[in-house]
């Protein structure tokens, strides 16, 4: 791959920006989001093709919000700026953005003004197009030298262009799939204004890691912590055609994975001929949790009770130099604390690992990948079906899905119906058309009749949504029956339970997981 072929994403704080990152790739471009914050002195030294702004919550007419340099803006860089990113760059080189009395929030249709290399090859229907907005601002003023390309009833000015600097502005957000042909759009200018050549592909990214290991650890150990999810197989898969016997798994069972989770993960790696050794703290773990029912404070000593485990067990493995982590890339841009817009949202995923007092070099070989590119990489790698396709399980596991105190008791409940709605998800061909689904064991209890005997049981929750990227996701509307027959199980097979109820409430307001 060529160091200029990749495309700069500088990130305003967008609840976007992860999915124009995806896209570029996507359209077979390596792609890489950066604080908005980042120096132009930087950017030049990273040498991208071209360069996107993406949006953001602040408004250009206040002094205090991030702007576009305009050192950046002359460095002959390509820029596109989506929404706020238009708006900077008008605001930087003299035009006008006001706030607008009629805001633009969903679908809009906006017209070709004049001819722009963004909408070659672009249908209009009846000169219109459909697209995304999501905006108050907006540019009543293009700067001097720049033409209007594109309109809408609301926004004069919906995009805009200077061929000579070669910077664009949208208004509407292409990355979003809701923008008919925006996908286009963003290819228009990734090869045809910044001569992009196709580098991103599997075999491409594989040979790359590969090489890219066998270079840093040359005949040196590594040690991997595998929890059996995607991200930690692939990277054991990849470890192992890397360096082949220097890998060390160590697959913790803190006591609170799903059930038959532990003799799966144990007998398929062993099948795999990979070295993966188990430890047994489920006791200690649960003796740590014991009378605790703050979710963050249960996160918090799942997570140190884990790296003192892990740090235990690899003191008894010797000549070990490299600890290896399945880090992802929105692990990275979730976790980043460099830049005012960015929050920590996993408050149990410490990127950049275990405590330095380990005194071992980190490698994470899959750290600027995509969940779906590690789920292409993993099946190119041979990666069992069974694990690729798993659901997303959290790390501090079933932890956080028993509200309340953690006990052996509520998580033999929560495994056994857990397992139910699985296999019944299974059963019906159901489970690889949703994103993720699982059981909730809730803090109260509830009347219930078995026979002629009243109970006053547990209550569980049912969970399972549909999402492209986990920013978002919708609540999935399984057939009733289903549902119907899935609590029936549940209350008929486990005796403590008196009650099943199902998640209908997407994300935002709420989010994925309960805790």
């Amino acid at each position: 791959m060529k160091s200029s072929d990749k495309i700069l994403i500088l990130d305003y704080g967008s609840q976007y920006t992860q999915l124009i990152a995806r896209r570029v790739r996507e359209i077979g471009i390596f792609s890489k989001v950066k604080p908005s914050s980042i120096s132009t002195e930087k950017i030049i030294e990273m040498n991208p093709s071209g360069i996107i702004l993406s949006g953001g919550p602040e408004t250009v007419t206040v002094n205090s919000s991030q702007k576009v340099s305009k050192s950046l803006l002359e460095a002959d860089i390509p820029i596109l700026g989506i929404c706020y990113g238009m708006q900077t760059i008008a605001n930087e080189l003299g035009g006008s953005v006001v706030n607008s009395d009629v805001r633009e929030f969903g679908h809009a249709e906006i017209s070709n003004v004049n001819q722009s290399v963004l909408f070659d090859e672009i249908s209009f229907d009846s000169n219109n197009l459909d697209v995304w907005m999501s905006h108050g601002d907006k540019v009543v003023l293009p700067p001097d030298n720049f033409e209007i390309i594109a309109s809408s009833k609301n926004c004069k000015v919906a995009g805009f262009q200077n061929l000579d600097s070669n910077i664009f502005g949208l208004q509407f957000h292409p990355e979003v799939t809701h923008t008919n042909q925006g996908k286009k759009i963003l290819s228009n200018f990734i090869f045809k204004v910044c001569s992009c050549s196709k580098n991103w592909s599997t075999s491409d990214i594989i040979n790359s890691m590969v090489s890219d290991v066998k270079n840093k650890v040359k005949n040196e150990k590594v040690l991997l912590g595998l929890s059996g999810g995607v991200d930690s197989s692939v990277v054991a898969m990849l470890l192992q055609k890397a360096i082949g016997n220097n890998l060390i798994c160590i697959f913790v069972n803190h006591g609170l994975l799903r059930l038959g989770e532990v003799d799966e993960v144990m007998s398929t790696f062993e099948a795999l001929d990979i070295d993966i050794r188990l430890v047994d703290a489920s006791e200690l773990f649960l003796s740590n949790l014991s009378g605790i029912t703050n979710p963050e404070k249960k996160r918090k000593i799942i997570g140190n009770t884990f790296i003192d485990v892990f740090e235990n067990e690899a003191k008894k493995i010797k000549d070990v130099d490299w600890l290896a982590q399945g880090t992802i890339y929105p692990d990275v841009i979730e976790s980043s604390s460099d830049d005012h817009n960015s929050s920590v949202i996993k408050s149990h995923h410490n990127v950049g690992g275990l405590p330095e007092r380990m005194n071992l070099k980190l490698l994470e070989p899959i750290r600027e990948l995509f969940k779906d590119e590690v789920r292409k990489i993993g099946a190119e790698l041979d990666t069992p079906e069974h694990i690729l396709q798993r659901h997303p399980f959290p790390g501090p596991g079933l932890g956080i899905r028993v509200m309340g105190e953690i006990t052996q008791e509520r998580i033999d409940i929560l495994q056994k119906a857990d397992k139910i709605f699985i296999d019944e998800l299974k059963a019906e061909k159901l489970y690889n058309s949703l994103s993720q689904a699982f059981v909730v064991y809730l803090p109260i209890k509830s009347v219930g009749v078995v026979g002629d005997e009243r109970r006053y049981e547990d209550v569980l929750a049912l969970r399972a949504v549909e999402t492209v990227d986990f920013m978002t996701a919708n609540w999935a509307h399984l057939p009733y029956d289903f549902i119907g027959r899935v609590s029936n199980r549940i209350v008929n097979e486990i005796p403590l339970v008196s009650r099943v109820v199902y998640d209908c409430t997407g994300k935002p307001p709420a989010t994925i997981e309960w805790e």
